[in-house]
């Protein structure tokens, strides 16, 4: 099959496996190359391992611990007429490379939300790994059994700029208030009820580790964006998560284990680019970061997480809410202010000058396996590509 990319909007059409293969090799040749990690993880647990900060972190925990990981997720693969999703690729291709640096590695397809694919990992972890001792939640998904999130402000319409990814025009967008389905709904979603339901699963089958950590991944955010993100349902959703690793962290105490939530910075993902306004957002702070040297990508901050705060040795530092904050570059005030002012600029004809737009469309496009480097797209791909252990 010789396959063209193929977007609409932020929803890859198709994806090039070859250039979801460069795109792991990538993050792992990152991860090797920095200095051997004192300490990490034995066996780990990443639900929600194909994609962003979930297969940076499965990455991260393989590569920079040489721990064995047990990924979940929820991918399509290839089929006659189309190919697999990217998380799929990305998935495959991180196995491949595992078991080819002597590492332990299986993964599991299916609805991290539903009883059976918890079923079936506790069976897999029981069979494979034995008790755990790192969980990493990091599932992203638009709904949940009954439950869908809506990404909508909370008590007042919103109105505020955007800009279209595939065409680059600047334009204001309006955003009715949430009904109060819509605030249950991206709660159930994107709240901490999951999480809590895979660590007592794990508990009481006598699979989570006593040392164990688990972390979920959150997003605050400027004020910029807070109507639409942190004061919206997603604010309220992520609100959930944190007092649930609150709960969590006090239960596991007892035994020296921790809960946490890590606030990460703003990337380019298939999730980010769906909500209104963030794409600009995103676009105006990597030019703020890369000119002054503090941008990071999934990997990047996967690395830091893991090395200067939940494996440093001695006390993991959090913020007054019980955080760990990864996210002090992005909202340096400075970098702050410089968007702000980048921001009331913006326009269509102006974005390209005063935006890395440029490379915000093709971080997007690299993530569904396209603008790799070296990767010849006219060239015919075997779509189909197998994960090992499934």
């Amino acid at each position: 099959m010789r396959i063209q990319r193929r977007i609409r909007g932020a929803v890859c059409l198709s994806v090039h496996p070859q250039g979801c293969e460069q795109y792991v090799q990538e993050q792992i040749a990152y991860i090797t190359s920095q200095p051997a990690a004192p300490r990490g993880p034995r066996k780990a647990l990443i639900l929600g391992a194909s994609t962003g900060y979930g297969l940076a972190s499965r990455i991260t925990a393989a590569f920079g611990s040489r721990a064995d990981t047990v990924g979940v997720f929820y991918e399509r693969p290839a089929d006659e007429e189309r190919t697999a999703s990217a998380g799929w690729y990305n998935s495959a291709f991180f196995e491949e490379q595992a078991h080819a640096a002597g590492l332990n590695a299986w993964s599991l397809n299916g609805d991290a939300f539903s009883e059976e694919i918890k079923q079936q990992t506790l069976e897999l972890v029981r069979a494979r790994t034995g008790p755990v001792d790192l969980v990493v939640y990091s599932l992203a998904a638009p709904r949940r059994g009954q439950f869908s999130a809506a990404l909508r402000p909370i008590g007042r319409t919103y109105t505020n700029k955007t800009v279209n990814v595939q065409t680059g025009e600047v334009y204001q967008t309006t955003i009715p208030p949430a009904t109060e389905e819509d605030i249950t709904g991206t709660v159930a979603v994107m709240g901490g009820e999951d999480w809590r339901l895979w660590i007592d699963a794990l508990r009481r089958e006598g699979l989570l580790a006593s040392d164990a950590i688990t972390v979920a991944y959150s997003y605050i955010g400027p004020a910029l964006t807070s109507l639409i993100y942190r004061e919206g349902t997603i604010g309220r959703a992520k609100e959930h998560l944190e007092s649930t690793a609150l709960s969590l962290d006090g239960e596991l105490a007892s035994t020296g284990g921790r809960a946490l939530v890590a606030v990460n910075k703003a990337v380019v993902t298939l999730a980010s680019a769906a909500i209104p306004c963030v794409p600009l957002y995103i676009a105006l702070l990597y030019k703020v970061m890369r000119d002054r040297g503090t941008h990071e990508g999934c990997i990047q901050q996967m690395n830091r997480l893991f090395r200067d705060r939940l494996y440093a040795g001695g006390t993991i530092p959090v913020d007054e809410a019980g955080r760990i904050r990864l996210d002090e570059l992005e909202l340096d005030p400075a970098v702050q202010a410089r968007v702000q002012e980048l921001w009331d600029q913006a326009t269509t004809e102006n974005l390209p000058e005063i935006a890395d737009f440029a490379s915000y469309r093709s971080e997007l496009s690299r993530i569904c396996g396209f603008e790799s480097p070296g990767v010849d797209y006219g060239a015919d791909v075997n779509q189909h590509v197998n994960i090992p252990s499934l």
